[in-house]
């Protein structure tokens, strides 16, 4: 966040840390909640830092820090349409994000702040998509941890809407293995064409279901094979909402790795399309730019860099540096401006990102 400050502040926090640096990051949807229930929460937190305050630092800086806290919850927007906020204050700073990502409420009281801790913050919500094909119909939903709910779609969901969709020298063919076999082609398109609008709305991971005759013709002609975590063959049309759970289980048990799965999957298909930017310097400039739409980074890496000609361009800290241009930690800067402009950010663990320079940034489509 060393960005945000001038080169004077800059020259300061280089000399000594200023304690104490108060992070609070909590839900914040003014659209979605009362305001009275709001200010009960914001209550609480700030009465919690006060606490911890009052224990560890003297009274003069603990109603400094109150006095800052308190001018800026008095003052929140309560006409965003985001879900959360990040509220900093130090003795020399203090900042509001208001943030479009879901999150844990949290109160860190340090030497300084860190972005990082916000990202660690996020709701790790279990959500994922499951396309449901059989060679009768097709159903979509949208699962979580609990429950799995019908995703309704303008394409038809039975393959019998296609019946009437055939050539003439075939619809008359006596061939119905012939016939069976084109009307399941367009239906399977057409399902593949219904997934450009969800997966585009629905950034999630992707099962598919199906007996391995209809997941064989699917894969071979879908356009999203890229975005499908795993295939889950076997014959499902006649299961419950709570057996489908069951079924879905041992792929979805281990979250981090479906999580990590889908994030490369994504890398992959932004790279495709020429909208992944990779490596430090090139995620920087295109961050900037106000176009980051998620930015992947590993977790514990960072960057220690110099601004170059422009505050889009980013150089490898060296000897001599300028200290009004130096950056501590780049990776942190860039978090922030990704944030601040509608993005999101995913860590992935240590050397998942190897072969994209340990940071990549997949930009808006």
């Amino acid at each position: 966040m060393n960005k945000l400050l001038t080169p004077e502040i800059h020259e300061l926090i280089d000399v000594v840390h200023y304690r104490p640096a108060v992070s609070i990051i909590l839900p914040f949807e003014p659209k979605m909640s009362l305001k009275n229930v709001l200010h009960h929460s914001l209550k609480i937190a700030a009465d919690n830092v006060e606490r911890e305050l009052k224990e560890n630092y003297a009274t003069e800086m603990t109603a400094l820090i109150m006095h800052k806290l308190n001018t800026i919850i008095k003052n929140l927007n309560y006409n965003t349409h985001k879900h959360s906020i990040a509220i900093y204050v130090s003795p020399i700073f203090e900042k509001v994000l208001y943030l479009d990502i879901a999150v844990e409420q949290k109160i860190i009281i340090d030497e300084s702040f860190e972005i990082r801790d916000l990202v660690y913050s996020k709701k790790q919500l279990h959500k994922y998509l499951v396309l449901l094909i059989s060679g009768k119909e097709s159903r979509i939903y949208l699962g979580n941890s609990t429950s799995l709910d019908r995703i309704v779609s303008n394409t038809p969901e039975s393959v019998n809407a296609y019946a009437n969709d055939l050539p003439e020298k075939v619809a008359n063919f006596s061939d119905i293995s012939a016939r069976k076999e084109i009307m399941m082609e367009k239906f399977l398109r057409h399902i593949d064409n219904s997934l450009d609008i969800i997966l585009q709305a629905y950034q999630l991971p992707l099962f598919v279901l199906g007996t391995e005759r209809i997941l064989g013709h699917f894969k071979s002609l879908t356009k999203h094979a890229g975005l499908v975590v795993d295939y889950i063959p076997g014959n499902y049309e006649e299961l419950s909402f709570e057996a489908l759970k069951l079924v879905l289980s041992p792929s979805i048990s281990d979250w981090k790795k479906v999580k990590q799965k889908d994030i490369l999957n994504r890398l992959d298909e932004a790279a495709s399309k020429k909208k992944l930017a990779i490596g430090m310097a090139d995620v920087w400039r295109e961050a900037m730019r106000k176009k980051g739409r998620l930015l992947v980074v590993e977790k514990n890496y960072k960057y220690a860099a110099q601004l170059g000609n422009g505050n889009d361009l980013l150089e490898e800290l060296l000897e001599p540096y300028n200290k009004f241009s130096y950056i501590r930690d780049a990776v942190d800067d860039v978090m922030e401006k990704v944030l601040e402009n509608g993005g999101d950010v995913e860590f992935v663990d240590a050397e998942v990102l190897k072969d994209y320079q340990h940071i990549a940034l997949i930009q808006f489509f």
